[in-house]
C-alpha cells in the first residue's frame, strides 16, 4: 500500500518542475499584456504628462520579461502604474470618439495582470534595491505599490 501512496505522489524535483513552469506561464501572460498595452498606449499619448516614454519603458520592461529576466517584473509594475494616469482618463471619457475609447479601454485592460502581480514585483524591487528580503521588507514594498496605485489613480480626478 504504501509504494503505492509513493508512487502515485510527485516528486519533489517534480513538483519544484511543474511549480517553474507554472511561474513562467504566468511571467509570459503578464509580458505579452504589457507588451500590448505599452503599443496601445503609445500612439494616443503624445499630449500626455509622460505617456510616451512610461509606454516605452514598459515595452523595454516586457521585453527583458520576455527573455527570462524575472527582476523584470518590479520594472513592469511601476511602469503600468505610471501609465495608469495617461490611459483611464482617457478610456473613460464621455467626449472621446468611441474608437479610440476602444482602444484606451483595451489598454486599460492590459495593465490588469501585471498591476495583480504586485506582490511578486514587491519581491523583486527589494532585491533590486538592495534591501534584506524578509517577509516584511517586502510587505512594506507591496503596502508602498498599493499607496502609489492608489495615488496615480486619483491623480487625474484632482
Amino acid at each position: 500500500m504504501a509504494a503505492v501512496v509513493e508512487s502515485a505522489a510527485p516528486s519533489r524535483v517534480e513538483r519544484h518542475a511543474t511549480a517553474k513552469l507554472r511561474r513562467r506561464k504566468g511571467e509570459l501572460w503578464i509580458a505579452l499584456s504589457a507588451m500590448a498595452a505599452a503599443m496601445l498606449a503609445l500612439p494616443f499619448a503624445q499630449n500626455s504628462w509622460n505617456g510616451p516614454e512610461v509606454a516605452s519603458v514598459l515595452a523595454v520592461s516586457a521585453t527583458a520579461m520576455l527573455a527570462g529576466q524575472r527582476w523584470a517584473i518590479a520594472l513592469v509594475v511601476i511602469a503600468e502604474l505610471l501609465l495608469v494616469p495617461t490611459v483611464v482618463p482617457r478610456a473613460f471619457a464621455g467626449n472621446a470618439v468611441s474608437t479610440d475609447a476602444a482602444v484606451h479601454l483595451l489598454s486599460v485592460g492590459m495593465l490588469v495582470p501585471g498591476l495583480l502581480a504586485m506582490r511578486r514585483a514587491a519581491a523583486a524591487l527589494v532585491l533590486l534595491t538592495g534591501w534584506r528580503r524578509t517577509q516584511r521588507t517586502c510587505r512594506r514594498f507591496h503596502l508602498a505599490l498599493m499607496f502609489t496605485l492608489t495615488l496615480v489613480g486619483l491623480l487625474p480626478f484632482l
